[in-house]
């Protein structure tokens, strides 16, 4: 084989695995935003077939309309990584709480399966 083309291949080689390396990282790994969310945690569950994630939805304030005539309100689905973040959340249900949050570009399924991860609790109150 010629050198020069050996080493071409090689070079193409490692930028290609250098790119995949930071798609990777941008899709799964980099927090692309985080912040607060607040209302009612309608519902906790630990659920799946292989990896077992938790994940829970809660009910924001106010309403919007998806399409004209209707409304809606707004539904702030989220996982959890964190056993103790989850273990405080399952006795939370039906309470006012706030929780901070990191927004992925995708999901991995040891992670859960929203794009949120909601990583600490700031508050929990009674209605």
């Amino acid at each position: 084989m010629n050198p020069k083309l050996k080493k071409g291949l090689t070079i193409g080689t490692l930028i290609a695995i250098l790119v995949f390396a930071i798609w990777i990282y941008i899709k799964f790994y980099f927090v692309f935003g985080e912040g607060v969310k607040a209302g009612e945690l309608n519902y906790f569950v630990r659920k799946g077939y292989i990896f077992k994630t938790y994940e829970g939805k809660m009910i924001q304030a106010g309403f919007r309309a998806q399409t004209a005539g209707t409304v809606q309100s707004y539904e702030f689905p989220f996982s959890v990584e964190d056993k103790t973040v989850a273990d405080s959340l399952m006795r939370c249900s039906g309470k006012n709480v706030e929780l901070h949050y990191k927004e992925y570009l995708g999901t991995l399924p040891w992670r859960g399966v929203n794009t949120f991860v909601v990583d600490k609790i700031v508050s929990v109150k009674n209605k």
